[in-house]
């Protein structure tokens, strides 16, 4: 886990986060670049959850529920890095969504740096991507901010501009 010296405290994701996984990724405005849009019940906030606490039993590391340092228990959003699949193969992908009273702050930074110093620091890992639609400008600057530069396109969206692909390796 990330140095909790920060303004963020960063843990597993728990059954008991479903409500503010759904209210988070089922808001309208935190999906404005997401093509599929926000999640209309409860259903799919539940599978989403599903599938982060298998990444965390198979693999040993996964999303964070992320809360700010101040308030510990009211969690703002989920970020981290995780197996997925696009590029024609298997990579590490980091993603990060956080509550639109969260938004402002740097804290999606801040999350996508921990994410990172976790990725290469204490798993090893070589390389992290990261897939952002095109017009998703605050996004883009994060990923540049933590370092990572474009790396190829992917066309994810039937009908709509590819969707950028970044990419960080770890430092020799």
């Amino acid at each position: 886990m990330p140095d909790t010296a920060s303004r963020l405290t960063y843990r597993r994701p728990q059954h008991t986060d479903l409500a503010v996984v759904f209210a988070i990724f089922g808001d309208p405005q935190t999906n404005l670049f997401n093509p599929s849009g926000p999640m209309t019940d409860i259903a799919q906030a539940e599978s989403l959850l599903g599938r982060w606490l298998q990444h965390w039993a198979t693999h040993g590391y996964g999303w964070w529920a992320i809360s700010s340092a101040q308030t510990p228990d009211k969690v703002i959003g989920f970020a981290g890095v995780a197996a997925h699949d696009y590029l024609g193969k298997p990579v590490i992908n980091l993603g990060y969504r956080f509550a639109v009273k969260a938004w402002g702050r740097g804290y999606a930074t801040e999350a996508a740096r921990a994410a990172l110093t976790h990725a290469f620091d204490h798993l090893g890992l070589p390389e992290v991507f990261g897939l952002v639609r095109p017009d998703h400008e605050a996004s883009i600057r994060v990923l540049e901010k933590i370092g990572m530069r474009r790396f190829g396109e992917l066309d994810d969206v039937p009908g709509k501009a590819p969707s950028l692909v970044f990419r960080v390796q770890r430092a020799k």
